[in-house]
């Protein structure tokens, strides 16, 4: 204890050592200079509702220049890093690293344009609709630091009163008039800047539906009257302005569409292909109306048609010009995308369209090295050769194929648990269409894929069993938008045999038919079904992920053969019994962003596994297991659970083989950033898994009513080292509830003994891994 003691003095002391110098950081400045701490808004107004001014505060503060050094607990961190560096020599090395990327060079008062900021709150106040609105500022100072004071003024918001969209003959008004009855200038609303222009943006968006391609929301006046009434309203009158080009009023369609699929920027540089030039001197062909100029025969036309949403005498839109570009960056075999549009035919408004294409290296070797550790005191490398064609067929088809080895070493924990070696090759073929009897239609800019693979891994459980695992697979993927996406395996096999079962492993396992069902020969088959949405790429406060799975195993060949395991009638396919259950798994995923530096993340896990028919167990490789570095951190992977059996009391060898047919799993976590790429996480984890029929060998493992008592419960902090290229995580986690306990003394609070040796080794787990956990 006196060792904790001294610990705890010195770490106190230290950090009493830092706050001191944090505090002290003005003591860095020169001769009349002043540390700039922040500033302040203030609203003056009787006729602005509470929250309405605490809004137009938010936002009149966000608005102003610059930002005052970070600060973590009322203390600058970054700031006293940049002050106690030595200025480097070099732009590099670790004193720069220190005071230019750590630190923070300090923001003083002469930096900040007060003057400026006072006109971009009268600026910004006035765009929302405050027009006589007025602002002052002052300056408080002491201990050579600074903050500063603004008042606002805002007055009375105007709202918009008559709304008129100015009315001619041309072709391009009568559009803009279709559009009308959808407008974001509504009688009534407050007047707003960012909303017209928003309205200016939609016409522009609509109009480039509509064929109008050189179109601009720069040739669009909107007119505000505020002299019209009393009553604080404002009259607005949409038009073209007059100056607007003729070209950008006319609706063009397509004349012809030409691929340059070998495009490269020395081609332009020597002019080999000139933009715009006559067809018949580029030496292509034609291909459903699409004309293609490949001259080294890289690519099947076929891809380009597919691709494609522009046909000779099509009206020009802007949805089929993006998806026809994102389309052909999704086949994968092109670095850049560029495109063109010509005039060809002024008078009728025809444009030529060229996509100009630049081909991606086709094939591609690559050996990645890897080192792992894991929270079951695994320690392990793996090596892996890949070797990608990109193009095999000339359809944009990509074969990947891949051989890999691994190790993994125990390291400490229970002796005698087995070592592991891994070894295979894996191939698989992708097509960039779906191949089917029927027709697959998708306008999605996510071009659909036919995914055929097979492979193999070989692996060996040291002194206990080897293991040789087949897998095959035909199935496709294809995505409605950047959001939803479907996996559809039609048939997905797998085939375990064993070989080499030593006597060790039989002596072990002779009386636990839990064990023996490891190294059974397994065959498992059917059709496998993903669909996940996310929209966690999108800029808002509150973003979900959902992934849901549905296996379902030998159900046709069950009902076919009338296999029933359990009165002793299981049937076989090569002298060994398929599988067959149903499994469904659902993984959903909450953040809510409080700040730029905060945020909390959750995650549930369900699933349940249903074994019948043929089967009356779920094989061992498809069961739920929990614990570990991206699960339940405060219990070793695999180690905890089923219900409340305790694994303590099995071999060794087996302590981290635990599996069920249920699983259930709640994470949450508390992130913060500390400063640049330091981040930590104060994290709880919940859950368990179970069993659907009772299994003697595993008493208290079946789910029951009683299945709340039986969650397990952990938490912890964690320190997360975001290097953009790479995620490095280190989570420390202790249990605080322990299933396998006796009833009524599950909870771990009062055994917490943080200064026993003994108490941490078996209870505090450091989880070392790359990314986050969810």
């Amino acid at each position: 204890m006196g060792k904790i003691h001294t610990y705890i003095r010195t770490t106190m002391v230290s950090g009493l050592v830092l706050l001191i110098s944090s505090c002290s950081n003005t003591k860095y400045l020169n001769e009349g200079e002043m540390l700039f701490t922040g500033a302040e808004v203030k609203i003056e107004s009787d006729s602005i509702p509470r929250k309405e001014q605490k809004e137009l505060k938010e936002n009149l503060e966000e608005n102003l220049t610059p930002k005052p050094n970070s600060s973590f607990l009322g203390l600058r961190p970054k700031l006293f890093f940049y002050n106690i560096t030595k200025e480097p020599e070099k732009d590099k090395g670790l004193r720069y690293w220190m005071k230019y990327r750590l630190g923070e060079e300090p923001v003083l008062l002469q930096d900040v344009d007060r003057e400026f900021n006072r006109e971009i709150l009268v600026n910004y106040a006035e765009n929302k609709g405050y027009f006589n609105a007025t602002a002052s500022y002052d300056t408080i100072s002491k201990n050579k630091k600074a903050e500063i004071h603004y008042t606002v003024n805002p007055g009375a918001q105007y709202k918009l009163g008559l709304v008129e969209y100015e009315k001619d003959t041309t072709l391009i008004n009568t559009e803009i008039q279709k559009l009308t009855d959808k407008s974001l200038l509504q009688t009534g609303e407050p007047f707003d800047l960012d909303v017209i222009k928003a309205e200016r943006e939609r016409i522009d968006r609509n109009l480039k539906e509509r064929g109008f391609y050189y179109f601009s929301p720069e040739n669009i006046l909107v007119q505000a009257d505020s002299t019209v009434s009393n009553d604080h309203r404002v009259d607005l009158n949409v038009k073209l302005k007059d100056n607007t080009p003729q070209l950008a009023k006319e609706q063009f369609t397509i004349d012809k569409v030409i691929v340059f699929p070998n495009y490269s920027m020395d081609e332009v540089k020597l002019g080999r292909y000139g933009i715009p030039m006559h067809i018949d001197t580029l030496s292509g062909y034609t291909y459903e109306n699409i004309y293609v100029v490949d001259h080294e025969n890289k690519f099947k036309p076929k891809i380009f048609d597919r691709a494609l949403y522009f046909k000779t005498g099509d009206l020009y839109n802007r949805s089929n010009h993006n998806l026809s570009l994102s389309r052909l960056i999704n086949l994968g075999v092109f670095k850049f995308v560029k495109n063109e549009f010509v005039v060809s035919d002024s008078v009728n408004q025809k444009f030529d369209a060229y996509y100009l294409l630049t081909p991606r290296e086709l094939q591609s070797l690559r050996l990645e090295a890897l080192g792992r550790t894991n929270s079951a005191n695994y320690a392990g490398s793996e090596l892996n050769l890949n070797w990608t064609h990109r193009n095999i067929f000339r359809g944009a088809e990509q074969l990947k194929v891949a051989v890999f080895g691994a190790f993994d070493v125990q390291m400490g924990g229970p002796k005698d648990a087995a070592n592991i070696f891994r070894a295979g090759a894996n191939a698989q073929l992708s097509i960039p269409r779906i191949v089917a009897p029927f027709r697959f239609q998708s306008s999605s800019a996510f071009v659909p894929r036919t995914n055929i693979s097979i492979g193999y891994e070989f692996m060996n459980r040291t002194e206990l069993y080897t293991l040789n695992n087949f897998n095959a697979s035909f199935g496709y993927v294809w995505k409605e938008n950047e959001r939803k996406e479907h996996d559809l395996k039609i048939l997905d096999i797998t085939y375990i045999s064993p070989a080499n079962i030593t006597e060790k492993f039989d002596s072990i396992s002779a009386n636990n038919p839990f064990m023996q069902r490891i190294v059974e020969p397994q065959l498992i088959f059917g059709p496998v079904y993903s669909y996940t949405y996310t929209n966690t790429m999108l800029p808002k406060k509150n973003t979900i992920y959902y992934r849901g799975r549905l296996d379902l195993a030998g159900n046709l060949a069950g009902l076919i053969s009338g296999g029933n395991a359990k009165e002793g009638n299981q049937k076989e396919i090569f002298d060994v019994p398929f599988s067959q259950y149903a499994k469904i798994e659902n993984d959903f995923r909450f953040y809510h962003k409080l700040n730029d530096k905060n945020s909390i993340a959750t995650r549930l896990i369900a699933g349940v596994a249903y074994p019948y028919g043929n089967s009356e167990y779920i094989p061992f490789s498809r069961q739920f297991f929990i614990g570990g570095s991206n699960s339940i951190r405060a219990f070793r992977a695999r180690t905890l659970g089923p219900g409340s059996f305790d694994p303590r009391t099995l071999d060794n060898a087996f302590f981290f083989d635990q599996s069920g047919d249920i699983k259930l799993e709640l994470n949450a976590e508390y992130r913060l950033n500390l400063f640049n790429f330091l981040n930590m996480a104060v994290f709880a984890d919940a859950g368990n898994i179970w069993l659907v029929n009772e299994d003697p060998d595993r008493p208290g493992g079946k789910f029951s009513k009683n299945w709340l008592d039986e969650i397990a419960v952990g938490a912890g902090l964690g320190l997360r080292m975001d290097f953009s290229i790479l995620i490095l995580r280190l989570d420390l986690a202790m249990p605080l509830r322990v299933p396998y306990f006796e009833k009524g003394d599950r909870w771990a609070f009062d055994k917490i003994d943080f200064g026993n040796s003994d108490w941490r080794k078996d209870n505090l787990i450091l989880n070392i891994a790359i990314g986050y956990p969810f």
